[in-house]
């Protein structure tokens, strides 16, 4: 057994290598006119009900047979939503080189913090180790209202719609983590797809910028 730290320091620019291999994911539109890199983080936005996590989880299924590892994390989504999920990856065969990580609505806002820093801890163990991964995050901005509800009982002073001051470092060195190492490194990757849901299609809210 081996244990890592949710919490590390993303890799410095010496140890990256720039993206150059394509991470296919199954949508020509995507893959022809935005093609996604190993390596890469891409935002996926939108409002609810827009199919934001079909994009997702198609991205997953198209990776059976490329040797890349899939993890997914469901932050403050409903169970019966996940379990949709994790029956669509079992339908496709997907199961076999994806994890799932949930920390429903139902969890404690602490276990909806953690979530992705468990997951990312996951997808750097197969980077490190010279393979490729792919984590998605579901979604970046009902973790943002976790760690809102946390700093509020912690009584530290609120800024712009009671969020925090550092909201935006959380997540900045979350997704910094997702990187190309460079061949001295092994040359593994870990590609980040976060998704941000905005309220009717303000995507100069808050969270979304």
């Amino acid at each position: 057994n081996e244990f890592s730290l949710i919490e590390q320091k993303a890799p410095g620019i010496m140890d990256r290598k720039s993206v150059h291999e394509p991470l296919q994911i199954g949508i020509k539109a995507i893959d022809a006119l935005v093609p996604i890199g190993r390596g890469q983080r891409e935002l996926i936005i939108g409002d609810k009900q827009t199919g934001k996590t079909t994009v997702a989880i198609d991205a997953i299924i198209n990776q059976k047979g490329q040797n890349v590892i899939c993890i997914y994390v469901a932050i403050g989504q409903k169970e019966s939503t996940v379990a949709q999920v994790v029956r669509k990856l079992e339908e496709y065969g997907a199961m076999e080189y994806s994890v799932v990580i949930n920390a429903s609505a139902s969890d404690s806002a602490a276990m909806q913090y953690l979530a992705p820093y468990s997951g990312v801890a996951m997808g750097e163990y197969f980077r490190d180790h010279a393979r490729h991964a792919l984590i998605i995050y579901d979604d970046l901005s009902k973790h943002a209202v976790a760690y809102r509800e946390i700093s509020l009982i912690l009584r530290r002073p609120p800024g712009r719609e009671a969020f925090p001051g550092d909201v935006f470092y959380i997540h900045s060195r979350l997704l910094e983590r997702a990187a190309k190492l460079c061949d001295e490194k092994g040359a593994g990757s870990l590609t980040a797809l976060p998704i941000v849901e905005t309220q009717a299609g303000d995507v100069s809210a808050y969270i979304p910028t």
